[in-house]
């Protein structure tokens, strides 16, 4: 039976109050997303297999294996069941539908839509009662396919482009990729070439092109809530982002801790990304990072500075990583996010100067090849015209009994005892003994640490001294 020849018995009309004449500002792919909206809605509410989506000339079909669409749905009001689980749908009050159907009209997009209880289209008509005012009505239908199951949209006369640009609204569709789930939201990979994305349990809201990650915000907020307007994609960057802190501070996982810290040792250059621009956020980023790996926090200054440590640390099998100066200030002293001390240059000056443990050798326990390098110590302290002032030369057999393989101190200046501590493998050589003992010498002289340039002028004004001490006394 067509459709006209039960219009007359069996048909009856909505009333939807609307103009086709509403939100003039939205094209058909934003009528398109509504329909979309609620089809997701559905698939969630129910737990029933993904929502199908097919284009075929000029006619899109947006089906779901849900409860079926009734007439009542189209009355407005709050929907208890939606309202009851904001965190798990989009739609909230019963517009979405009403509001498509709307634009879709506006367009010339004919719309039909299809379950097991009713078939309806959509036409502008009289209200009852008052001929001379025109609204949109729902005309229901008897089922035309009374055994199937879902909710079947079908829109002809719309474009694949409207139909892609209404999926590219929904996380379902889209090609991000999830690099972590919190308890307030998830993190995604930007897709390439394209603006970040913010989503709300998966309805995109707004675009970032400056943010490092996409985001869906699955635990909402009254602010956030309320921000879901009827526009939708409107959504201000102050209703979500303290949603995005919490994503971010919750975050555990390697994959976002490196693309974190590769991004906030940009932050001193000016060229890290917005989410880096959060101190709690770059202060998250070293934690989470000090959890993970071995690593050293420093800022640009200490790694001029304390270059000579720094080395050491790399040698040890830290990865240094630059901080600016107020994220420096943060984790000294703090603990990481699994309650570990945070390892920044203070903490690891302790931990190198913990790891020399000493095990003295008298130089009557020398080999008779040893005491025969050690006796020439005098000789070389003659060479220079001023010596530094220093307390005593030990011998250990041992220095450090941590760090890394490839980095074996051979001599030490123990500052508060003014001892220099060379190790006895030195001994072996009466060349390696010199330039050890001329090397460790230079610190009292300068009062710096290695790899400054207070250092190295010291180092080679002895070496000056040496050089003129041979030639004058030729050859030894």
């Amino acid at each position: 039976m067509a459709k006209t020849e039960h219009t007359l018995k069996d048909v009856r009309r909505f009333d939807l109050n609307m103009k086709e004449d509403l939100l003039e500002a939205w094209d058909p792919s934003d009528g398109l997303r509504e329909i979309i909206a609620n089809a997701l809605d559905e698939q969630v509410l129910t737990d029933t297999p993904a929502v199908e989506i097919a284009f075929e000339d000029g006619q899109v079909y947006i089906r779901d294996r849900g409860r079926g669409l009734r007439y009542n749905h189209f009355a407005q009001g709050e929907d208890e069941e939606k309202l009851s689980n904001p965190d798990m749908v989009i739609g909230k009050f019963g517009v979405g539908l009403k509001d498509a159907l709307a634009v879709l009209y506006r367009h010339g997009v004919d719309v039909t839509i299809h379950s097991s209880y009713n078939t309806f289209t959509v036409e502008e008509s009289a209200k009852a009662e008052f001929e001379d005012v025109e609204t949109l009505h729902a005309i229901v239908h008897p089922p035309e396919r009374p055994d199937m199951e879902g909710t079947e949209a079908i829109a002809d006369g719309v474009s694949r482009v409207d139909v892609e640009a209404a999926k590219r609204n929904f996380l379902q569709f889209s090609d991000e990729s999830k690099i972590e789930e919190t308890k307030f939201g998830a993190i995604y990979d930007r897709s390439e070439g394209q603006d970040a994305a913010i989503y709300v349990t998966g309805l995109r809201v707004a675009t970032e092109p400056d943010f490092l990650f996409s985001y869906n915000i699955t635990n909402t907020t009254k602010k956030v809530r309320d921000a879901l307007n009827r526009e939708r994609s409107n959504v201000g960057r102050t209703a979500y982002t303290p949603r995005v802190k919490k994503i971010l501070q919750e975050s555990e996982s390697e994959a976002v801790a490196e693309q974190l810290v590769e991004d906030l040792e940009r932050y001193t250059e000016g060229t890290a990304h917005e989410e880096l621009g959060w101190k709690p956020i770059r202060v998250h980023a070293a934690k989470l990072m000090n959890s993970l790996r071995d690593v050293v926090f420093a800022t640009n200054e200490e790694q001029r500075e304390k270059r000579d440590l720094l080395d050491h640390a790399r040698e040890d099998g830290y990865e240094v990583i630059t901080v600016p100066e107020n994220v420096r200030r943060e984790i000294e002293g703090a603990k990481d996010v699994h309650g570990e001390k945070m390892r920044d240059v203070g903490a690891y000056t302790t931990e190198y100067n913990e790891s020399f443990q000493y095990e003295w050798v008298d130089p009557e326990e020398l080999t008779e090849e040893e005491k025969a390098v050690w006796k020439r110590r005098q000789d070389i302290l003659d060479l220079l015209d001023d010596p530094p002032h220093f307390n005593n030369i030990r011998i250990s057999e041992q220095m450090r009994v941590t760090g890394g393989e490839g980095w074996k101190t051979r001599g030490t200046w123990k500052k508060p005892e003014r001892w220099i501590v060379i190790h006895r493998s030195v001994l072996q050589s009466l060349e390696d003994f010199g330039a050890v003992l001329l090397h460790e010498l230079a610190h009292p002289k300068s009062g710096a640490l290695d790899q400054t340039r207070e250092f190295e002028k010291a180092l080679t004004d002895m070496l000056g001294e040496c050089a003129v001490a041979a030639i004058r006394g030729g050859k030894q």
